[in-house]
């Protein structure tokens, strides 16, 4: 095999990484620190030729396979065990247009490469909440995050891909060639071929009014209720999230509240900033808050807001649900969990899925949630490996809670390692077609190092 490898090293752009080479245990690293794999090698791509040189080595060598572009993927599917990592992180190209409003996006960038593009033309991609995120993973996840509202899931703004299939071959698909490819790449993850570029729609996105406001944890019920109230009817250009979370201790956070666990709603508005103060009127008179953070900043400030307090590395374990509505069960649940975080990092987000989002039908697109009201992801963080076991329990402890409030199945992008039927149950009424889709494009399932969807037959 390492003869092998040496001759596939010969005859590519990227750069082959082994075990005993001096960056090994460097390439191996990803943004969980909880994950610890040894792949065989780490090919570095540099293009589209290196991708089809690497699928058509492991299809030769029977070499199993994992795509690792961000390498933000929560399960560490990014990585594989005596394995091939075909890894993307490279292939940083991005071409944007700013009179036709489209971008042509390479997979290795990340969201604040993206943002830093696009916002020098006034433009945004409907995309995450972290700048760190691989745009690939999140992508063929779905996408969700600030601009949702105003702008669908990132997928909804996708119009074309580049892909190197479990066979080589290079196809296009969008919505008039392979074009039921296309569809099953918007939400179906990694199981159909490698992406090698996206072409997305932008939308007109340059400055926003936005932050974090908190409450104190003892008015969680009253927030939760006028959050739920509030968002329900609120024009698609307002988004917030709600968290529960322990206060950063460190500016630019008030020595009064650091480490207290509160609960608060990260805001995003698009509309006029002039109208900004009359859309939060009501919003400071509830409560008020006890911290205020909302103010007119650029998009990709917002976007890269918690990159600090999640650096890579750290030891993460996750767990999601589709939720329809806040009933007070869900509501007296989330607080019970909510109020016994056990680390500054972890927390719970609940991500609105409104507004544009229901331009689409759960059928336009693998991804076939739209009628949840909020995707809730419940993550247990600590830099320490020693705390891996406490944040996990507090984790599951607090999705069981959840679960007889959830609608079933988790946004992709969230899960953990978590079996087929939790795969299944994430893509509903769409699992047979994309089976069927993975059937036609991958049928040996070459490409199963992901939230796996068997081929049909």
């Amino acid at each position: 095999m390492n003869t092998s490898l040496a001759e596939l090293k010969s005859k590519v752009n990227g750069s082959l990484i082994m075990p005993g080479d001096p960056n090994y245990d460097e390439a191996r690293t990803i943004y969980n620190g909880m994950i610890d794999k040894k792949p065989a090698a780490i090919f570095k791509c540099k293009d589209t030729s290196d991708v089809v040189k690497a699928v058509e080595f492991a299809q030769k060598h029977n070499l199993e396979v994992s795509i690792k572009s961000g390498g933000h993927n929560g399960a560490g599917l990014a990585l594989v065990e005596n394995g091939l990592v075909i890894d993307l992180s490279e292939m940083k190209g991005i071409s944007v247009d700013p009179a036709t409003k489209t971008a042509v996006i390479e997979p290795g960038n990340v969201l604040r490469d993206v943002d830093k593009a696009t916002h020098e033309y006034g433009l945004a991609l409907p995309s995450g909440i972290i700048g760190t995120t691989g745009i690939a993973g999140i992508t063929l996840g779905g996408g969700l995050g600030y601009l949702s509202r105003k702008g669908g899931l990132t997928i909804d703004n996708l119009l074309e891909c580049k892909v190197v299939l479990a066979n080589g071959e290079v196809v296009t698909a969008n919505e008039n060639e392979n074009s039921d490819l296309f569809w099953a790449l918007k939400g179906g993850g990694g199981n159909f071929g490698v992406v090698v570029s996206f072409k997305f729609k932008l939308i007109d996105v340059k400055n926003v009014y936005a932050g974090p406001m908190f409450w104190p944890l003892e008015k969680a019920k009253e927030v939760m209720e006028f959050y739920d109230a509030f968002t329900k009817d609120a024009p698609n250009d307002l988004y917030g999230f709600f968290a529960f979370l322990i206060v950063p201790p460190g500016d630019p956070f008030p020595e009064h509240l650091r480490n207290k666990n509160v609960c608060g709603v990260v805001w995003n508005y698009t509309g006029p900033i002039e109208k900004a103060e009359e859309v939060f009127k009501p919003i400071r008179a509830f409560g008020p808050p006890i911290l205020d953070f909302v103010q007119e900043i650029p998009m990709p400030a917002l976007n890269g807001m918690f990159d600090e307090l999640y650096p890579p590395g750290m030891q993460w374990y996750w767990r999601a649900h589709y939720i329809k509505e806040l009933t007070p069960e869900a509501i007296a649940a989330n607080i019970e969990f909510g109020s016994k975080i056990p680390s500054i990092h972890s927390t719970t987000h609940l991500y609105p899925i409104d507004g544009r989002v229901h331009d689409f039908s759960n059928s336009d697109t693998a991804w076939g949630n739209r009628e949840a009201r909020w995707s809730q992801v419940i993550v247990g963080v600590d830099p320490d490996p020693a705390n891996a076991d406490k944040v996990t329990k507090w984790c599951k402890g607090y999705f069981d809670a959840l679960t007889p409030y959830a609608m079933g199945g988790a946004y992709v992008n969230f899960m953990m390692e978590e079996g087929q039927d939790r795969v299944k149950a994430s893509y509903r009424g769409n699992y047979d077609r994309l089976a069927a889709i993975k059937a036609k494009y991958d049928p040996g399932n070459f490409f199963h190092i992901n939230q796996n969807i068997k081929p049909a037959g």
